[in-house]
């Protein structure tokens, strides 16, 4: 449709329904003006001479600050459940620290004491990581960038705004009540407006300017019985870093350094095995830097030395002489955005800590899990060469459980939080600061914040009253803590007479129906058939009525699936769809006798599957399963029925 036809046929429809309402006088005609333009169009462009800042308002259900993984995840999340909501990320492309500006792996749990070894998690962040696979075999970082863009931008219920920074938050009383956020790539001011906030930006300048509770820096060894933690209190936190990509030209290539390049003191650095030079493909973590007082509003300046210390490192490389096997390498990309461990936790009614994770406390309130190791790097970065680049200070035997009292804030009533700026001790937070943990708290935050909405309540009285309806949809939807197994009362494939397979090899099927959803170490979960083309089957005694079957297949969740910026990584893991997921499969119900096609899947790409149908009164459901993505037998996890 051409502009003016859009504005002669469809702006009073566009006015009446949009979510962002066009500024000035619309209760203008669309009538011709002299002038040739449409009346709604001169108006417009008179008003926008005295103030060129286009001003709309925008009304939703939920509002998540921040497009991060986390970010993402609560968005989605809170969508999917129901509520209308807004994402707001500040950066032309989604993903944060994993988004193509930085390139950060999304890491998960790994390097456990226990059998497993690697424990995925599952959800949104394994939807996004699978579909990556699908849509980018081709191992491209841009391409990323719009599998992430594709996912959110397809949620019917959830509006996003890219290049869009918070500029402002205006009060009522101990509630945000709007957010002013500027477009710069449209010279827009968004006034929004909501009764729930998540702010999983990272650094939180929303929940800041609201006056949410925070801390920056190291606590001492006495506030929590923190072995790890400094004796004493200080306002050090973990750095940023940048990476790069190099490549083989194929032929000796030199390497100018910069002239603000700062001199790399490589015998120093070196000693003891405390930073190495394990390869020449994907950058160093260990050049990093951070600060004692306030590592956001120093945030340039640390930009800034970053790179002359990275170009310091690449000089050494390059030229020392030590290194002849980067004769032939040259920088392909290098970050030009720091990406960041650590600024403000905000804080909730529980604080996470040290001894929580290593005593595997168990939660009556968890929400997420988590278990990559207290890895917590040593103050000053590249600038402190006296000490390791970081202590691994400890593995886990276990997962250990996130509470849902540390994602809101202690203070703001209708405050959420998700990501590296949640409610944990800085020795804490060397671990949740992980993306794969970090997104499974999106998660649970964006749940919540849909189920505030639904039920009136702020987050608190949400844990003090429905945190067991809290916990059920999310393991509904395919997050996992230990220790609590799923017992949704409305599941009707509980009440099943009877549950058979065709064929079994390994596990029982009535498995399916034991609340856990993967296999856990020495406990099977699992049901899984001899072959392909097998059927599982669902009896009820008498009619029962139905609107859909959800399922959880296998995607093997003891090996890794991540995207890296390093292609040698990959030799651990498969660059594919996991070839256990169901592939094709059918739903029938058994209706007045008859079975009836009620639903089908063709080529499947996610562990969790909800077919939804026209209600049914039925007395049995059946799966046809046909095949998988290679494997020769068909696993699953769970079945439910509503």
């Amino acid at each position: 449709m051409k502009r003016r036809d859009f504005f002669k046929k469809g702006t009073k429809g566009v006015l009446a329904a949009s979510l962002f309402p066009i500024m000035g006088d619309i209760s203008a005609q669309t009538s011709n003006s002299k002038n040739g333009l449409f009346k709604e169009e001169e108006i417009l462009r008179k008003t926008l001479k005295k103030d060129p800042i286009r001003k709309k308002i925008v009304n939703v259900d939920v509002a998540v600050i921040g497009g991060g993984m986390s970010g993402i995840s609560a968005a989605v999340s809170a969508a999917r459940n129901g509520a209308k909501v807004v994402l707001v990320q500040d950066r032309p492309v989604l993903g944060g620290n994993a988004s193509s500006e930085m390139r950060v792996t999304v890491n998960g749990v790994q390097s456990l004491l226990n059998k497993h070894k690697i424990e995925r998690e599952t959800g949104i962040v394994e939807e996004l990581l699978i579909e990556n696979w699908h849509y980018n075999p081709q191992e491209s970082y841009p391409v990323w960038d719009h599998v992430l863009y594709n996912y959110v931008v397809r949620e019917k219920n959830l509006t996003l705004l890219l290049n869009t920074t918070a500029l402002d938050v205006k009060m009522d009383g101990n509630n945000i009540k709007s957010v002013v956020c500027r477009q710069l790539t449209t010279e827009t001011d968004f006034t929004i407006n909501a009764p729930i906030f998540c702010d999983c930006s990272g650094d939180g300048f929303v929940a800041a300017t609201a006056g949410a509770e925070f801390r920056q820096g190291r606590e001492g060894k006495a506030e929590f019985n923190e072995q790890y933690a400094p004796d004493e209190p200080d306002g050090w936190v973990m750095g940023d870093c940048f990476m790069m990509i190099t490549k083989d030209m194929g032929r000796p290539v030199p390497f100018y350094a910069p002239e603000y390049t700062i001199p790399f003191d490589a015998e120093k650095a070196f000693k003891d095995k405390h930073r190495k030079v394990k390869q020449l493909k994907e950058g160093f973590w260990w050049v990093e830097l951070s600060s004692d007082v306030d590592i956001i509003g120093e945030r340039d300046e640390i930009r800034h030395k970053l790179m002359a210390h990275f170009y310091g490192v690449w000089d050494h490389i390059k030229n020392s002489g030590d290194f002849p096997e980067a004769a032939n390498i040259a920088l392909d990309w290098v970050g030009s955005i720091p990406g960041r461990r650590e600024s403000r936790r905000f804080m909730g009614d529980y604080i996470l800590s040290e001894p929580d994770m290593l005593g595997l406390r168990h939660f009556d309130d968890a929400i997420a899990f988590g278990g990559w190791s207290l890895d917590e790097h040593c103050p000053g970065g590249i600038e402190n060469l006296e000490e390791p680049a970081s202590y691994f200070h400890s593995r886990f035997k276990d997962v250990y459980q996130v509470p849902f009292r540390s994602l809101y804030s202690r203070n703001i009533d209708n405050l959420l939080f998700a990501g590296r700026n949640v409610s944990v001790t800085h020795i804490a937070l060397s671990s949740t600061r992980i993306i794969g943990t970090c997104s499974m708290m999106g998660q649970a935050a964006g749940t919540a914040a849909a189920m505030c909405v639904k039920k009136g309540v702020s987050p608190r009285k949400l844990y003090q009253n429905y945190i067991n309806d809290l916990q059920e949809q999310l393991l509904r939807d395919d997050s996992y803590f230990p220790n609590r197994p799923a017992k949704d009362l409305n599941d009707k494939a509980r009440t099943a007479s009877l549950i058979f397979a065709s064929s079994t090899s390994s596990g029982d099927v009535k498995n399916l129906t034991d609340g856990v959803g993967r296999d856990e170490v020495d406990k099977i979960h699992h049901w899984q058939s001899d072959g392909l083309n097998a059927d599982l089957q669902l009896e009820w005694n008498k009619p029962q009525r139905f609107t859909s079957v959800e399922m959880k297949f296998d995607t093997n969740l003891q090996r890794k699936i991540n995207f890296h910026k390093n292609p040698n990584k990959y030799s651990e893991q498969l660059l594919v769809v996991p070839p256990e997921l169901v592939k094709d499969f059918t739903v029938e119900a058994r209706i007045q006798g008859s079975w009836k096609e009620v639903g089908k899947k063709e080529y499947n790409i996610t562990r969790l599957v909800k077919i939804n149908f026209d209600e049914i009164a039925a007395t049995a459901i059946r799966l046809k399963l046909k095949n998988t993505h290679g494997k020769e037998n068909i696993r699953m996890y769970e079945v439910r029925c509503y």
